[in-house]
């Protein structure tokens, strides 16, 4: 694949795990980009503090921010638009973020999505992603959907701090995916030297492997060195073991049917398009074990990890 940096990108979620990533990735390729933040003292830098190369800030105070977002946008030829936090209202911030882009000019939409996006999916999150999508559809906008299963990160996140993984996945597989590999995915769509090919394509963005839960528990073991364990819960029991972090119920419902969509069997399904468009494989759960000690480092000191999604 022959790669082209013409034209503005507007990278949202600039901060987060997957925009960070992908600012680097477009400044070493040399793409005019906007990094688009809600704290500016989070912008991606270089270890020396420096701005990245051809890379601009726009702050905008969320997706609702309608001001914030339109300026935000101004003279982009293309945006990489990430989802919301989990609310109530999340659809209607996406919606929000793309009608910003439509009034402002921009000509196309590289959206993150989720895996078995669906009005009737299992996980409810994929719902609103669902929806997300058929707005952009309608937009008249060039678009690609890039949908993601559950990050390797997430699955380490689900280790409470007895070393148990619990929640109601039954024997079901999920294929998760590197962060890194979402940022490849997505240099390679927006600065691909003939963009239109990926003009109303959805790419499934997966590991190179469907994992049981069990199989995460016994790979987290060997990393850690300390026991991890997979115990599979009922549904009952898994809203009465999230309710001491007194989440919104719009949040107990996502990360509870997160798994109730691993039983179904909802993210078990393997992709090769992260090979197809980076040219290598997606890296697996092991591998990123092994290459990202860094972003599991708190499972090798004893105590709680932070909540159990």
């Amino acid at each position: 694949m022959r790669w082209s940096a013409e034209g503005l990108i507007a990278v949202t979620g600039a901060s987060g795990r997957v925009g960070s990533r992908l600012a680097f990735r477009l400044a070493a390729e040399g793409a005019h980009q906007r990094l688009v933040v809600r704290d500016p003292s989070r912008v991606p830098r270089l270890d020396d503090g420096r701005p990245l190369p051809e890379c601009e800030t726009a702050v905008a105070d969320g997706y609702h921010d309608d001001e914030g977002m339109r300026a935000a946008f101004d003279g982009v030829q293309t945006v990489f638009l990430v989802s919301a936090r989990e609310s109530e209202d999340r659809v209607a911030e996406h919606v929000a973020a793309i009608d910003a882009a439509v009034r402002a000019g921009v000509e196309r939409i590289v959206y993150v999505s989720f895996v078995g996006a669906a009005p009737d999916a299992t996980f409810t999150f994929a719902r609103d992603h669902f929806h997300t999508e058929q707005h952009l559809r309608t937009t008249g906008l060039r678009w690609t959907v890039l949908r993601d299963n559950l990050y390797h990160q997430a699955l380490a996140s689900f280790v409470g701090p007895d070393d148990v993984i619990r929640g109601p996945a039954a024997n079901g597989r999920v294929a998760s995916v590197a962060h890194d590999d979402v940022a490849d995915v997505a240099t390679a769509v927006l600065l691909d030297e003939d963009p239109r090919r990926h003009d109303g394509v959805v790419y499934d963005v997966t590991g190179p492997e469907a994992m049981s839960l069990l199989e995460v528990a016994a790979a987290l073991t060997v990393a850690t060195g300390r026991e991890i364990r997979y115990h599979a819960e009922s549904v009952p029991e898994a809203y009465s073991s999230r309710a001491r972090f007194n989440a919104s119920a719009v949040e107990l419902a996502g990360w509870v049917s997160s798994y109730e969509a691993i039983a179904a069997g909802e993210m078990a399904t393997v992709s090769h398009d992260v090979e197809r468009l980076v040219g290598r494989p997606a890296r697996s759960f092991a591998q990123w074990l092994d290459d990202y000690p860094d972003e599991w480092e708190s499972l090798r000191r004893s105590g709680p990890v932070g909540p159990v999604a």
